[in-house]
């Protein structure tokens, strides 16, 4: 979570640093479809992978589920995260999503959000299977990620490539397909699918997301700061190059 270097910093904690809540590559439409296909009750019991600063819980905790957990590998956030959301029912973790040490079948409802996709597919399955490992039969799964679209081999090597020299993060967006067939070999059945264009840096997926006032923050702060501007204009030009094979999407799949 360390953004004092623009150069190096992962672009979405320098979004973060900028003012921007919203962090998702579908925004806040397909993180609320997600929260509400999740169906949250206070007999549930919750995890989130990779809670980040927290706005998905925020949402989710409206359902006053029975314990949320949160898993997050980044030290930083999970110190920003208990001083931010609290609740007798609320705890955040310091920890891996492949490995939670969370007890087997013990979880109703797991989710996570754009961290999938920072990872190799071998890597993607291991999250999966973790999931699965700690939700009881019944119990959903479900991610919101970026994806790809109309895309060969080589036009998903070089999105990748790109995503990866503007947001320094080892980007490996996938198919609608690709996404499903990860799930289903872990033994997951996909109920529910939605997409999104991924627009996180227009201005008008801004306004929806953050709202006028904020926005007009956010725009302030990357006018005045000239490291954090120039990463955002790369990543910005990087995401139209590809506009046409990139999107965002949710998946909802359940425990066999």
């Amino acid at each position: 979570m360390d953004t004092k270097d623009f150069e190096k910093a992962q672009g979405h904690w320098i979004l973060a640093r900028m003012g921007k809540k919203v962090l998702r590559p579908g925004g806040k439409e397909l993180t609320q479809k997600l929260v509400s296909e999740l169906h949250i009750t206070d007999k549930d019991d919750v995890v989130e992978f990779a809670p980040g600063l927290g706005y998905t819980a925020t949402l989710a905790l409206k359902g006053h589920p029975h314990s949320y957990t949160g898993v997050d590998a980044d030290e930083d956030a999970v110190v920003m995260l208990k001083q931010k959301v609290k609740g007798d029912n609320v705890r955040f973790m310091l920890g891996n999503a492949n490995h939670t040490e969370l007890s087997d079948n013990s979880k109703d409802k797991v989710w996570g959000e754009a961290m999938l996709t920072m990872h190799a597919d071998h890597r993607k399955a291991e999250i999966i299977r973790e999931a699965y490992r700690i939700l009881k039969k019944g119990g959903l799964y479900a991610i919101h990620e970026l994806g790809l679209k109309d895309v060969d081999e080589n036009l998903k090597s070089e999105i990748q490539r790109d995503l990866a020299l503007t947001i320094k993060v080892n980007a490996r967006p996938l198919t609608e397909e690709e996404w499903k067939s990860l799930l289903e070999k872990e033994g997951f059945t996909v109920r529910k699918i939605y997409t999104n264009e991924m627009l996180l840096l227009e201005t008008k997926r801004i306004l929806d997301d953050e709202g006028f006032f904020r926005t007009l923050k956010i725009g302030y702060n990357i006018m005045v700061n000239t490291s954090a501007r120039k990463r955002i204009t790369e990543m910005r030009k990087s995401f139209r190059k590809h506009q046409k094979h990139i999107n965002s999407i949710v998946i909802v799949a359940q425990k066999n």
